[in-house]
């Protein structure tokens, strides 16, 4: 079913790395800003559950450009989300993301336009439920939580595991079905946080994977991982080249066709239109 926000009011990233903020520490606010492409401003994991009030009322005296800013707010599970819409009414922020969505019913309950964090088993097996509800936007996934539900210890391989740093198959799973979930109901996907800061090999590595397989950003959770993430997102100059060359070429064939020794058909001019679209370029004017 089509999502009723027409394409041209929905928000969107403006730029792929998303910057995760303590709410209770405006002092951080306009730092992290400066440094990332969006700000989430957390009153959720990143606030004590004592100090949420003044978490609020920071929110609402230290306001960031809404069209960067997002307002992570707990589940409606705990009761603290009214309290969270209520200051967040008092601001110019207009996109919430609602920490474990379960339902479609919870995510339409914000009456915002809303991204669904999918970190709970719950969540993950209703992702193409919540991929519906009609203020939806945008769909994150997190690994922690969603491990911790599951009872287990740990979202990744140790190091003397196969794969080791890698997600386990479980996580792996449900960071496709948002994904798929995602693109079937034409919203963007944010690929989870790396927590391991030191692990900038990994973290690249992950940016690479999130790319290819069509994430339009990747959240984080400390200034220094987001040049990784833009460099991870931003597209070569051969990659562009060929992008160009790619679209430029099919306005002169009408079906299936060559380009650089590769066969060249709908799907692969989609591809170079992302491609375009990564670099700063209008498919259509290109």
């Amino acid at each position: 079913m089509p999502n009723p926000i027409a394409p041209d009011s929905r928000w969107c990233p403006p730029g792929p790395a998303m910057l995760f903020c303590p709410g209770d520490r405006p002092d951080r606010y306009q730092k992290a800003a400066d440094r990332a492409d969006v700000v989430i401003l957390d009153l959720e994991d990143a606030v004590a559950a004592d100090n949420r009030d003044a978490a609020r009322e920071a929110l609402v005296a230290t306001q960031l450009d809404p069209d960067r800013t997002i307002v992570r707010i707990n589940s409606s599970s705990t009761g603290e989300a009214r309290r969270d819409l209520a200051a967040i009414a008092e601001t110019l922020y207009r996109v919430v993301l609602v920490a474990k969505a379960e339902s479609a019913e919870e995510v339409a309950r914000t009456e915002m336009q809303t991204i669904a964090l999918i970190e709970s088993p719950t969540g993950a097996v209703n992702v193409n439920e919540i991929a519906a509800a009609p203020n939806i936007i945008g769909m994150m996934w997190g690994a922690e939580d969603l491990v911790a539900g599951l009872g287990g210890t740990s979202s990744r391989f140790g190091p003397d595991e196969p794969r080791p740093g890698t997600y386990r198959d479980v996580a792996r799973h449900v960071r496709a079905a948002v994904r798929l979930a995602a693109a079937a109901h034409d919203l963007f996907a944010v690929d989870a946080v790396h927590l391991d800061i030191a692990d900038v090999d990994g973290l690249r590595d992950e940016v690479r994977d999130a790319v290819a397989l069509g994430y339009q950003a990747t959240a984080c959770i400390h200034p220094s991982q987001v040049q990784t993430i833009r460099d991870g997102y931003r597209p070569s100059a051969e990659q562009v080249e060929w992008a160009g060359g790619v679209l430029a070429a099919a306005e002169e064939h009408a079906g299936v066709f060559s380009y650089d020794g590769r066969m060249v058909d709908g799907p692969v001019l989609s591809q170079a239109r992302a491609v375009l679209t990564r670099a700063g370029v209008d498919p259509a004017q290109d």
